[in-house]
């Protein structure tokens, strides 16, 4: 399966910029306070566009939650956000392994263990080495013990054949 490991962070916080004008450089502008912040940002989703505003979802460690929202609020209006939101009881879990692109399964591995542990997704992003989902933080560990049974198992099973 090529998967060398299961990973959970639970120093994550998600900010949400809800019914941002759907016109170009509104990332820069978000991204470029955080960056001015010195404040990392992990996961970002944007929305498709809808009545001509999108969202933009990103996280920050919990530490980085609070300077967030402080210049987020600052700039609220010029980032055109109709409201701001956040979450920091979430946790991050994580897949990584090298190849995982090419290998058509792991995905749908990785979604099935969590609908079998009744875990709600909250964000999902992936590259070539690694599927990283948010999920409530008080679900971390039986998400991560589902997600490690399901790829054992999975593993075993292609052994065989």
């Amino acid at each position: 399966m090529l998967i060398s490991g299961v990973a959970a962070d639970k120093d994550v916080s998600r900010i949400s910029l809800v019914g941002v004008k759907d016109k170009p450089g509104i990332a820069f502008e978000v991204f470029s306070l955080m960056a001015r912040e010195k404040i990392s940002v992990d996961i970002i989703l944007q929305s498709i566009g809808r009545d001509d505003t999108k969202d933009i979802s990103f996280t920050v460690s919990k530490s980085d939650l609070e300077q967030t929202l402080k210049v987020l609020k600052e700039n609220q209006q010029r980032l055109t956000a109709q409201k701001i939101m956040h979450d920091d009881k979430i946790a991050k879990l994580s897949v990584v392994g090298a190849g995982m692109a090419t290998n058509p399964g792991v995905a749908s591995l990785f979604f099935e263990a969590l609908y079998d542990a009744d875990v709600n997704i909250s964000m999902i992003s992936t590259s070539e080495i690694k599927i990283s989902v948010l999920i409530d933080e008080s679900e971390v560990d039986v998400a991560m013990n589902s997600v490690h049974d399901k790829f054992k198992t999975a593993t075993a099973s292609m052994r065989k054949h």
